[in-house]
């Protein structure tokens, strides 16, 4: 029987261990909520400090959410949608396409950067975007503090990612409930301190305290195996070292088997070539015939049949288009006049429950794990489909419905990306695991950017409307 996935012979310890476990899970937790925290409250601030810039306004209250606040809306609209002038597609356009850059390239040569330099880049970037944003003087400032964040926030996700297949799979659940957190965490958190009577500037240099919390977590927190250095590239060495503890283990279990079998011969493991890297992701049909005539070194043990990376970045990336897409195109378009909330509180409402579905899904790999992640995107297009026919109908009756069903669309999502990383780290072997883990969290960025897109034209012809 195949042993579990990430249960790594030098991590024995761990598994016997429950402060251990509980080190590397809390460990994980924070490092998710510090990579996404500061990005959320980062880009709030950034909103109230370019209307600042517009108006000259220098006591502006912050929004909890990181959309335009419709309360500063053009009073010449007649929309029956009552709709902002830009569309809130346009922010997350620009903060998501940095990230997604990264997460193109970064992949295929971040191996040489140790997991050390990573996290002390996301700190320095994090810090920057916090220090520009808070004293931006031209709106060119704020900006640049969003691409900062932007890209801080990709590269920690998949450099923690693959940080992972180094601990036990158990971390993934930190990992997912701590980024689920963020969410909430931040937005909330920046608006009580804002509304509190902070100004956005005192506000965001308080939260120069995230980055040096992810300081603390990645190296005072997490137990790491022996053999894996902050400062140098160690793949191999845990490779190695994984690779003769499991002879061991093989020899040991084949005793009292026939004698004649030779003991295999432990091989180092070479890093993945460029060519590798391809076959990972892209799709490779090898049918029966093939494998016969084929070596058992010779197969890619994650690209054979039908195991390609992209069988999970599709399903991924469909739930976040989806998703995004009722976020940000249709969600500011959900508006009910009689209703006792607000077109803004009713927007902040959406935006809230949507995050408490997103950590409550994510933090739930301890409970349950669903394989079937294209069931995840089938039903999450079947959400947009039904928002979009709503916003043009206008056939929901309530916002009570609205909010339902935009937790519904939370959970879906925080959903289909912990599992997603879960049967990756399940599925792939030793030598591809970590470099499965970064490049698979391209999927949600990339349909986070074709959502965007998507979104834009149906605003406008709404807004027309």
């Amino acid at each position: 029987m195949e042993r579990s996935v990430n249960a790594d012979p030098f991590q024995r310890s761990d598994s016997s261990d429950r402060w251990t476990w509980w080190r590397n899970w809390l460990g994980f937790w924070f490092l998710g909520l510090c990579n996404n925290f500061g990005y959320v409250v980062m880009l709030s601030a950034a909103h109230d400090i370019l209307r600042k810039q517009e108006s000259g306004n220098s006591t502006l209250t912050a929004s909890a959410t990181l959309a335009v606040d419709f309360q500063v809306r053009n009073n010449s609209n007649a929309s029956r949608y009552d709709c902002n002038p830009v569309s809130t597609a346009a922010v997350l356009l620009a903060d998501i396409l940095p990230s997604l850059s990264v997460k193109l390239a970064a992949p295929f040569v971040i191996h040489a950067v140790p997991y050390g330099f990573r996290v002390m880049i996301c700190v320095v970037m994090t810090a920057t975007s916090f220090l520009l944003v808070a004293f931006s003087s031209a709106v060119w400032m704020s900006i640049l503090g969003v691409i900062f964040a932007s890209f801080s926030s990709g590269l920690g996700e998949l450099s923690f990612l693959a940080l992972s297949t180094f601990f036990s799979r158990d971390v993934l659940g930190g990992w997912g409930s701590g980024t689920g957190g963020a969410g909430v965490a931040g937005a909330l958190l920046y608006s009580a301190l804002t509304q509190a009577g902070l100004s956005p500037r005192i506000t965001l240099l308080t939260m120069l305290v995230v980055p040096f919390s992810m300081i603390l977590s990645y190296f005072c927190l997490l137990v790491f195996p022996t053999r894996l250095s902050h400062w140098k590239p160690s793949m191999n060495d845990c490779l190695v070292s994984c690779s003769e503890e499991r002879e061991r283990l093989i020899e040991g279990a084949d005793e009292g088997r026939e004698e004649e079998q030779e003991k295999p011969e432990a091989v180092t493991p070479e890093p993945l070539s460029l060519t590798e890297k391809r076959d990972i992701i892209r799709v490779r049909n090898i049918h029966t015939s093939d494998l016969k005539n084929m070596s058992v070194k010779s197969v890619d043990p994650l690209v054979s049949c039908n195991q390609s990376l992209l069988k999970f970045m599709f399903p991924l990336g469909l739930v976040y288009f989806a998703e995004y897409f009722i976020n940000q195109g249709l969600m500011e378009l959900l508006y009910f006049p009689n209703f006792f909330l607000s077109h803004a509180e009713q927007y902040r409402w959406y935006q809230t429950l949507y995050q408490l579905g997103v950590l409550v899904s994510r933090s739930s790999l301890c409970c349950v794990k669903i394989r079937k992640l294209w069931l995840l995107a089938l039903l999450q297009i079947l959400n947009a489909v039904l928002l979009l026919f709503a916003v043009g109908y206008q056939f929901l009756p309530s916002a009570w419905l609205v909010f339902v069903i935009i937790l519904y669309e939370g959970l879906l999502g925080g959903a289909a990306y912990v599992n997603t990383f879960f049967f990756i780290s399940k599925e792939a072997k030793d030598r591809q695991r970590e470099f499965s883990m970064s490049t698979a969290s391209v999927g949600d960025s990339f349909g986070i950017a074709l959502a965007a897109l998507v979104a834009f034209p149906v605003h406008r012809y709404f807004c027309s409307l």
